[in-house]
């Protein structure tokens, strides 16, 4: 679903890196502390020579990923993500997985076939609990089980040469254009009907991980309704229509399809022994990164989505970080009412007793542009109180100062 570029383990890029060109800045509670896992290989090992040009591209692939900048290396983070990687596929297995979140603040997953796993950032923000999180990475361990990328890879180099043959065959008159042209669709939609078919078979395989290791199976289906509400409150702020993601082109199966699926295929695997969520444990390990993350979704520029992203998180009570960036979220916006808005979320913020100093500064900056300077200054005022070390210090100081 390429709006939150949702792609788990799909097509090439389970071989294709996910560049982070829209991710920003690294916060203080996700900077790089500790490597990840080590690229020592100890499962399974190319045997031909098509699999050998393959690893030898991910193995270098990897390489570089290793000393990326936008690798979340916090320690804490890594581990927990790691033991529910290992709860869901078994100890054995979780040896030849290599982890790396990637800082970037979109919905995707993905592995390459010598076990290098990309998670992002912006998946944490999207799921609701660790039940959720194991149904992505089981998934995604399923497709490196099983070997799709290879099948892909083979599958992809047999049609893309067919393919070349066809398109230089009507240049010499042998055979109608229009035939050639309907022969390379016809084996093009068969090839992403290959990588659709991988996508079912680890949908299906991921549920029967996760009742094994007793998670709740129905937590998948959750997913896919959840990520279908955010592309239409993300269209609807937009005034656009939803896009889908069906189609003989789509390497994934639509959204409302895997939801059915995946919901009937849980109500089978139900078991007493098989309901746990996590959702406890999976919010007290996120929730040291959850400022940094929402903050790079408010980057986005996004408001429907992050507004909806917002709220979901907030089921339980609206907290002060996240009346905060409520209040940063209508700000940005700047509708005439957004800043009468904005201002009473960073109040409802500030009234919490437990805010950060910027809901001061983000009060202060919503009424100088709401027309209310005084009580902009002052609000501006307090901010520079609490955080005298502000980086911003120099520029808020010419607004108190300013006439």
């Amino acid at each position: 679903m390429s709006r939150f570029l949702t792609k788990w383990g799909g097509a090439l890029a389970i071989g294709a890196l996910a560049v982070p060109a829209a991710a920003v800045g690294q916060t203080g509670t996700a900077a790089p502390a500790s490597a990840p896992q080590s690229a020592a290989h100890n499962a399974y090992q190319p045997s031909d020579r098509d699999e050998r040009g393959l690893w030898m591209q991910v193995d270098e692939a990897e390489r570089q990923l290793r000393n990326s900048n936008f690798v979340i290396r916090d320690a804490a983070l890594n581990s927990y993500v790691r033991e529910v990687l290992c709860r869901t596929i078994g100890n054995e297995a979780c040896g030849s997985i290599r982890i790396y979140i990637m800082r970037t603040p979109y919905f995707n997953a993905n592995i390459a076939p010598n076990g290098m796993m990309q998670i992002w950032s912006g998946l944490f923000l999207r799921l609701h609990d660790e039940a959720q999180l194991a149904a992505v990475i089981g998934h995604e361990y399923v497709h490196y089980r099983d070997r799709h990328t290879l099948q892909l890879f083979r599958e992809l180099k047999n049609k893309t040469n067919a393919m070349a043959w066809l398109a230089i065959v009507p240049a010499a008159g042998l055979i109608a254009g229009g035939v050639a042209l309907a022969a390379q669709i016809g084996m093009a939609g068969s090839l992403f009907s290959f990588s659709r078919d991988q996508e079912r078979a680890a949908d299906a395989g991921s549920l029967e991980l996760l009742a094994k290791a007793g998670y709740d199976p129905m937590a998948a289906s959750r997913i896919w309704s959840q990520i279908k509400a955010e592309g239409e409150a993300t269209a609807a702020a937009r005034k656009q229509k939803v896009r889908g993601n069906g189609g003989m082109f789509a390497t994934h199966p639509a959204d409302a399809e895997r939801m059915t699926t995946l919901h009937d295929l849980a109500g089978r695997l139900a078991s007493p022994a098989a309901t746990d969520l996590g959702a406890d444990r999976y919010h007290a390990a996120l929730a040291p990164f959850w400022n940094g993350m929402i903050q790079d979704q408010l980057n986005l520029n996004d408001f429907g989505g992050t507004e909806l992203l917002l709220g979901e998180m907030s089921s339980g009570g609206w907290s002060s970080g996240m009346l905060f960036a409520r209040g940063e979220l209508y700000r940005a916006r700047g509708l005439p009412d957004d800043f009468t808005k904005a201002a009473g979320f960073y109040r409802d913020a500030i009234g919490k007793g437990d805010a950060e100093p910027e809901a001061q500064r983000g009060l202060g900056l919503t009424l100088l542009r709401a027309g209310q300077p005084a009580e902009g200054k002052a609000a501006l005022r307090e901010y520079l109180k609490l955080r005298p070390d502000a980086k911003d210090r120099a520029m808020i100081g010419m607004l108190v100062e300013g006439s």
